[in-house]
């Protein structure tokens, strides 16, 4: 499959794109600066330079795509300014349908609910914390989900809530808040791995699973 990765060079991004080249993926990278491009993608991945403002870079990175993968996530620096992601995914959106691209599967955190899925302590913990100490981010992750949940597309968001350098745990749990028993901390490894299994498997298609260690 041809796969393209937002957020290709980020940490959770080169363990996804270095996942879907294990598995014999070809990949198409979107990077917004040239020097965090690894040199060893030199052979083996496309990559496409742009902002996520650059409509027009996003649709090139789309076009010829199989399934699309987004890693981004907003910024946690107390300093910035704005939404950009929100407008960037929906150009992301708007791109998939103009080629025919049906798969997305993108991140999130327990702070936005599954559709099925009733709030929980954790759901209503996470929220807080976030509506009161990075309300701008907040606010970029929820204007991304609710674009992709009302998408149309064949989605999937795989929530996490913190996030650890180490390498794949042999106890990975998946599922929901209410139903299934979860934790907080999970492998980058782990989140990496799973993401990329999502774009051959449809069993949380239209769902936003969560994940730990």
């Amino acid at each position: 499959m041809n796969i393209t990765v937002f957020g290709a060079t980020g940490a959770i991004g080169q363990l996804t794109v270095a996942e879907l080249l294990d598995h014999g993926h070809t990949v198409t990278a979107y990077a917004r600066n040239p020097q965090k491009v690894p040199a060893s993608w030199a052979d083996n991945v496309r990559v496409v330079l742009g902002e996520m403002s650059d409509a027009e870079a996003v649709d090139s990175a789309v076009a010829g795509a199989d399934a699309v993968i987004s890693t981004l996530g907003p910024s946690m620096d107390r300093r910035a300014v704005g939404t950009p992601l929100v407008p960037g995914t929906g150009y992301i959106l708007a791109s998939m349908k103009n080629h025919g691209v049906r798969r997305f599967v993108g991140h999130a955190t327990p702070s936005i609910l599954d559709p099925q899925e009733s709030p929980t302590a954790v759901n209503r913990l996470t929220s807080f914390l976030a509506r009161t100490f990075l309300p701008r981010a907040y606010e970029e992750l929820v204007g991304m989900s609710d674009q992709i949940k009302s998408s149309g597309l064949d989605w999937t968001i795989v929530r996490f809530i913190r996030p650890t350098d180490k390498p794949k745990q042999p106890r990975v749990r998946i599922g929901f808040f209410g139903t299934d028993r979860l934790g907080f901390p999970v492998s980058r490894a782990d989140i990496a791995a799973i993401t990329a299994a999502q774009v051959e498997d449809d069993g949380y298609v239209g769902r936003a699973p969560a994940i730990s260690n």
